[in-house]
C-alpha cells in the first residue's frame, strides 16, 4: 500500500490536489490494517509542498480546510497523544509554508527575468533610435561635403571654358579649384566610410573640422570669384568640439547655398561672441530670398543647419536680410563644455 501511494507522485506537477487526494486516501485506507508504518508519510508531505507551491488559490485553501481535520483525524486514529498532535501539525505547517515561499521565490524569478527581458527591449530600442540618430547625421555630414564640394566645382567648372583663352592663369586656377575640392570632399568621404566600416586607420582618426578651418573655408569659395569676409567680434570662449563642427557646417551650407541660388558679389561671415552665447551669421546681397525652397525652409540644407542647431539647444533662423535685400542665416548657440578634452583652439 505504501508503495502504490507513492505511484500518483508522478503526476503531481500536472493535477497537484487530485494527486494529494488519491495520496491521502490510500493513508486512510491503510489506518485499519495493522501493519509496519513509516515514521514519517514521505508521500503525503512531498504531495502537500506541491499543492502550496504549484495550486491555485481556491487548490490551497481547499488543502488547509480538509487537510488539518485529516491530520487531526490520523493522529487520534494512531496515538491520539499531545506530542503526536503537534508534531503532525507541525509537519502540516512546515511543509506548506516551504511550498508557499517556494512558489514566491518562483514569482520573483519570473518577475526579475520579464523585468531583465522588458530592459533588453528598450536597450536594443535605444541601440535602434541612436542608429537612427547616427545614420541622420552622417547624412547631413554628407550632404554638406558634397554639397559644398560639387558647388564649388560646378562654378569654377562653369567659369574655366570662359577665360581658358583669354586668362590662362585664371583658368589654371580655376581648374586647380576644382581638383583641390574634389580631393577634400573625397578624404572627408573617406573619413566617414571609415567610422561606418569602424575600421581603424587614418581616415578613421581625421580630426572633424573646428572654428580654425573656417578661414580655409571661406578661402576656397573665394576662388571662385565671390567676395567673402570673415569676422569676429567679442571675446572668444572654448567651445566644446561637436559645436565647433556645428558652426562650420552651419558655414559651409550656407555658401553653400549662395553658390548654388543665389546671384551675389559680395557675402559676410560673421561670428559674435557673448558671455556664453555664440552668434553665428551668413549674410549675402544677392536674390536667394526670391528662392521658395529657400522663404520656405524646405531644402534639406536649411532643414539640416536647423537640426543642427537644435542638437545644441540653440536656434537658427533664416530668411532676407536687412530691408529685405539678399539673404541672411543666423544660428545661435549656447556656450556648453562637457569636458576639457572637448575643447577645441
Amino acid at each position: 500500500m505504501t508503495s502504490l501511494s507513492v505511484l500518483p507522485l508522478l503526476w503531481r506537477s500536472r493535477a497537484p490536489l487530485t494527486v494529494l487526494l488519491l495520496i491521502t486516501a490510500a493513508g486512510i485506507a491503510y489506518l485499519p490494517f495493522d501493519g509496519p508504518g513509516q515514521p514519517m508519510p514521505y508521500s503525503p508531505l512531498v504531495a502537500l509542498f506541491t499543492v502550496a507551491a504549484q495550486a491555485g488559490l481556491w487548490q490551497r485553501r481547499v488543502t488547509v480546510v480538509i487537510g488539518l481535520p485529516l491530520v487531526a483525524v490520523a493522529v487520534a486514529f494512531r496515538t491520539n497523544t499531545a506530542r503526536e498532535y503537534l508534531f503532525a501539525f507541525f509537519l502540516f505547517g512546515m511543509v506548506y509554508v516551504l511550498g508557499v515561499l517556494a512558489r514566491t521565490r518562483q514569482a520573483y524569478t519570473e518577475a526579475v527575468e520579464l523585468r531583465a527581458a522588458e530592459l533588453e527591449k528598450a536597450r536594443q530600442a535605444e541601440v535602434e533610435r541612436a542608429a537612427e540618430r547616427e545614420r541622420a547625421r552622417i547624412a547631413r555630414e554628407m550632404h554638406d561635403v558634397l554639397s559644398h564640394a560639387v558647388s564649388l566645382m560646378i562654378v569654377q567648372a562653369e567659369a574655366g571654358p570662359l577665360v581658358v583663352r583669354s586668362d590662362p592663369d585664371r583658368a589654371e586656377a580655376a581648374f586647380d579649384a576644382i581638383a583641390g575640392a574634389g580631393r577634400d570632399a573625397m578624404v572627408q568621404l573617406r573619413r566617414m566610410l571609415g567610422v561606418l566600416k569602424e575600421e581603424p586607420g587614418p581616415a578613421a582618426r581625421t580630426p572633424q573640422p573646428t572654428l580654425a578651418g573656417l578661414e580655409d573655408l571661406v578661402a576656397d569659395v573665394r576662388r571662385t570669384g565671390l567676395a567673402v569676409t570673415l569676422t569676429a567680434k567679442g571675446t572668444p570662449q572654448p567651445l566644446a568640439a561637436d559645436a565647433q563642427v556645428t558652426v562650420y557646417r552651419v558655414v559651409q551650407e550656407a555658401l553653400t547655398n549662395v553658390l548654388k541660388h543665389a546671384d551675389a558679389t559680395l557675402v559676410s561671415v560673421r561670428l559674435a561672441w557673448a558671455p556664453g552665447r555664440l552668434t553665428v551669421e551668413v549674410e549675402n546681397d544677392g536674390e536667394g530670398a526670391t528662392l521658395p525652397s529657400a522663404v520656405a525652409g524646405s531644402g534639406r540644407g536649411l532643414i539640416g543647419i536647423r537640426e543642427r542647431a537644435a542638437a545644441h539647444g540653440g536656434t537658427a533662423t533664416a530668411g532676407p536680410g536687412p530691408e529685405g535685400r539678399g539673404y541672411r542665416v543666423a544660428v545661435e548657440l549656447p556656450v556648453v563644455i562637457s569636458s576639457p578634452a572637448e575643447v577645441g583652439s
